[in-house]
């Protein structure tokens, strides 16, 4: 929370203490406000509407100001809700992101007490079912309670930088006497390829040793021309028990020696991290994603298919990159493998989601794996909703794992989940292979609709969010790490509370009551924020990179003054720069409201004309309710201030290497982007603006206001005040022309942000370290892990499992089944008739590696019946 000289100070958990001479200080007034809280009986009051109490409370404009200026005014600032259960008022206050208290106050006499999280829940519970609230064997969840031996970060500035923590908490457990670096020579002696041994063997099995040997490796290794290579000396290093995987030259053999000795004399985190990012740990990678049409063709647009997909796909191929240069590095052959697991619809729409294995473009070892959902009557053909898919996930892990295991002929190293169901099938196969596990949520339902965890039995019939959170319950207890793009995905802003943290604590009344979901400083939260494909997202001023071929139908999309179904309106000054956006046309990104600050703003329209990329023109051809009203609004904000000769409205548009082109083509112009969203996770679309060198204003509420640092790289903007964003735009123009440089000066100060920051590049390597960090850490932390695994197995069995069961199952005709999973493979060469015909499509890119025997797991026979539950085969 940021401070100001105004600001009472309050310390944390002092709350219940300050609050009663706070109300003292203004009882008078303080009564008829709590009077009004509970004379409409129990509800639940969100802070704008106890702002409205008070403001009939306290009629005198300069005595409201006296007493929200105080510490009473701070109080209720910083309050999220309070639940009106006469005569109490409950009250739950957020002091900064992350940190919690509840309070109670009685509007008689204005006592104030302190009360715990499940006694404020309980509160909450009473307005909406009473009799459940006050059942004392009412199901309470509490996954903190399994982690009191887990350190945790305390300030909130921390949180998202659990891997840099992480190795700070390794440095301290590996500290101390001679042998408490024992559990990373074990780690070390179990690192195995193909059946071979990597690093050490059972020569060097104790600390002393190890430290040894390393010493007189040193000596000869030092002896050599530093780009010696590996192959050349590895007969030397086994003699003193050093096998493959230290590097390929003596130069980075060295390196890596002298960065394990250092570690093993005396820990220190920044080493730990160094050390880690080398040790030859990461191979095979599977990426769940199993609703909507997951292809890289023809899909964008078709239901639950967007930008997770361009994600996903993005993603693997810096993965794999990362993934072949470490590999390199380490003086190693092996072939790397990345799955992406994800559903195969046998009626796919004209897309490839009915073929079973495809290849990824731009890779040479990354490919689709499709698998169907299956049901007693068999493979279902049909698309299935996200909200619908719960009943069908636990068979698919089955047969997903199977395939994965056919096809990489053994456990994968990492596996990653996307979204609910993708981290809850990730969940379940990392718990049964003893794999390690990344999650990334891309956006939790729970916190798009307001009260949607009390008001569940409402939604439940068309979202089943009932199954939806205590999934992703389920998967944030159970992985060991969690992607996130910013830090207001985990925890917020001052205020309002994040996806993670609104997980923290909630209920769903006749269900249970979650005290403690997620911990928002635990360490498994890190912040690896993807980039924008820079093949196709590049500088403006790249100029034989630049797709001219282009430039003509981008000239008549912009230009043309003549209206089809492919933009709208017109543009009567070509000299004056253009602002442009491009979002989906829902109320959220606020298009229609850009439209109407232009419309407002004389001085900005006589500066820059405004092209926007969203949706259609005609509300008949969309099926979304909120969408149409957003099209008739913009018909409507055109028409009001006469826009005609101002505006180009574009259509939805899909071509990336178009849309790429479009960001540089209004850079020539030397215009801007605008993202005004009332909120927004990330903003890919403003990475893409920056990485063109396009200067961007986007919005201050969610993640832009983390990749733009306001007025260097870019600038802020208040959704929710339209007259001052319209007027810092305009500012900006009007200072392009008195400054012929300034333009410039941002753009560059935007690919500068873009560099440092946000790249692919980064995000694989932070992605592959933290994999093998993590891998160890769960292995110092085996035995808490276990005990909450068990936790996890009676939530999953005893609650999820009932609940997947009440969503309804789609009713098809029964239909000829595809080939069974555990049958295709991409490529063996001792591969059966049949499976090479159905690998044959993408053999010839597909170099699969031969995992090590070691990690070998039976994948379930052909024909097996039933499903095993969550926990039948921990490893």
């Amino acid at each position: 929370m940021a401070s100001s000289s105004s600001t009472p100070v309050i310390k944390q958990q002092d709350i219940a203490d300050s609050m009663p001479d706070a109300l003292k200080k203004s009882r008078y007034h303080m009564k008829r406000c709590f009077a009004r809280f509970v004379g409409s009986g129990r509800r639940l009051m969100k802070y704008r509407h106890m702002m409205d109490e008070i403001e009939n409370s306290i009629e005198d404009v300069d005595e409201r100001s006296r007493v929200m200026d105080g510490l009473l005014g701070y109080i209720l600032s910083t309050t999220q809700e309070a639940a009106v259960v006469p005569p109490y008022v409950a009250f739950a206050v957020r002091p900064s992101p992350g940190l919690w208290e509840f309070v109670k106050v009685n509007a008689d006499d204005l006592g104030v007490e302190s009360i715990t999280t499940a006694e404020y829940l309980q509160f909450k519970e009473t307005i909406f079912d009473e009799n459940w609230a006050n059942d004392e064997n009412t199901l309470e969840i509490d996954f903190g309670a399994f982690d009191f031996s887990i350190p945790h970060l305390t300030l909130n500035y921390s949180i998202g930088n659990g891997h840099n923590y992480v190795s700070k908490f390794m440095t301290s457990k590996l500290s101390g006497s001679s042998e408490s670096a024992k559990p990373l020579v074990d780690y070390l002696l179990a690192m195995n390829h193909q059946g071979e041994s990597l690093m050490i063997n059972e020569m060097v099995n104790t600390v002393s040793k190890l430290q040894t040997a390393l010493i007189a490796a040193e000596v000869f290794v030092s002896s050599l021309p530093k780009d010696t290579p590996h192959q050349s000396f590895e007969h030397r290093l086994k003699d003193w028990g050093l096998e493959k995987g230290w590097g390929d030259t003596a130069e980075r053999v060295k390196e890596t020696m002298r960065q394990l000795s250092e570690v093993l004399q005396a820990p220190d985190p920044l080493k730990m991290e160094l050390l880690f990012s080398r040790l030859p740990t990461m191979f095979n990678v599977v990426i769940f994603s199993p609703h909507g049409y997951f292809g890289q063709a023809d899909v964008l647009g078709l239901p639950d298919t967007g930008g997770q997909v361009v994600y996903i796909l993005d993603q693997v191929r810096a993965l794999e990159e990362e993934l072949l240069q470490r590999i390199k590095q380490q003086g190693l052959s092996v072939k790397p493998q990345i799955l992406v697991v994800t559903r195969l619809i046998p009626d796919a729409k004209g897309t490839k989601c009915n073929q079973e294995i495809e290849p990824i473009f731009n890779t040479k070892h990354s490919h689709i794996l499709r698998v169907p959902f299956r049901t007693e009557k068999g493979v279902i053909h049909q698309w299935i909703s996200r909200f619908d898919i719960y009943p069908y996930l636990e068979r698919y892990a089955q047969d997903a794992c199977a395939m994965i295991l056919a096809n990489m002929e053994g456990k994968p190293d990492l596996i990653i989940g996307n979204y609910t169901d993708g981290n809850l099938v990730a969940s379940l196969i990392a718990s049964k292979l003893g794999v390690t596990q990344g999650t990334i949520a891309h956006a939790l339902e729970k916190t798009k609709y307001e009260d949607s965890d009390v008001k569940w039995k409402e939604l439940d019939g068309k979202y089943h969010f009932s199954c939806q959170f205590t999934a992703d319950m389920f998967s944030m207890n159970a992985t060991d790490f969690i992607i996130t793009s910013t830090f207001q995905e985990i925890t917020g802003s001052k205020d309002r509370p994040g996806q993670y943290e609104s997980h923290a604590a909630f209920t769903m009344p006749g269900l249970c009551r979650v005290v403690s979901g997620i911990n928002v400083f635990d360490t498994k939260f890190n912040i690896a924020a993807p980039g924008a494909d820079q093949s196709v997202y590049f500088p403006y001023t790249e100029k034989q990179m630049r797709l001219t071929s282009f430039h003509p139908a981008i000239e008549e999309l912009l230009y043309s003054k003549e209206d089809n179904k492919e933009h709208h309106g017109y543009l009567s000054d070509r000299k004056k720069p253009i602002i442009f956006s491009m979002a989906r046309l829902d109320t959220v990104k606020n298009i229609s409201g850009l439209t109407e600050w232009y419309g407002k703003n004389k001085r900005l329209r006589s500066l820059v004309n405004l092209v926007v990329v969203a949706g259609f023109f005609d509300p008949s051809k969309s099926k979304d309710r909120e969408e149409i009203a957003e099209i008739k609004k913009m018909h409507s904000l055109i028409e009001k201030y006469q826009l005609k000769g101002q505006i180009r409205w574009i259509a939805a548009q899909n071509d990336r290497n178009r849309n790429g082109e479009l960001y540089r083509y209004i850079a020539d112009t030397k215009g801007a982007f605008v993202q005004p969203a009332l909120y927004e996770a990330f903003g890919l679309t403003v990475i893409e603006a920056m990485n063109c060198g396009l200067p961007t204003f986007a919005t201050n509420q969610g993640g832009p206001a983390e990749i733009i640092v306001d007025g260097v790289s870019g600038f802020h903007i208040d959704p929710n005040n339209g007259d001052e964003s319209s007027n810092k735009i305009a500012n900006f123009f009007e200072k392009c022309k008195t400054d012929s440089e300034y333009w410039n000066r941002i753009s560059a100060g935007g690919l500068q942000r873009i560099y440092e920051c946000y790249t692919w590049k980064i995000y694989a390597t932070k992605v592959l370290n933290m994999g093998s960090t993590y891998g160890f850490w769960r292995q110092l932390n085996k035995d808490q892990k276990n005990a909450k695994n068990r936790y996890l197995q009676l939530f999953y069995n005893l609650l999820f499992r009932k609940l997947a069961k009440g969503v309804p199952i789609l009713n098809e005709e029964a239909r000829e089944e595809p080939q069974q999973p555990a049958s295709t493979v991409i490529t063996k060469p001792q591969q059966p008739a049949a499976a090479a015909a159905a690998a044959s499509a993408s053999a010839s890119a597909a170099e699969g590696t031969k995992p090590r025997p070691s990690t070998q797991t039976s994948a379930p026979r052909r024909g097996q019946s039933g499903v095993q539950r969550y926990g039948d085969n921990p490893k």
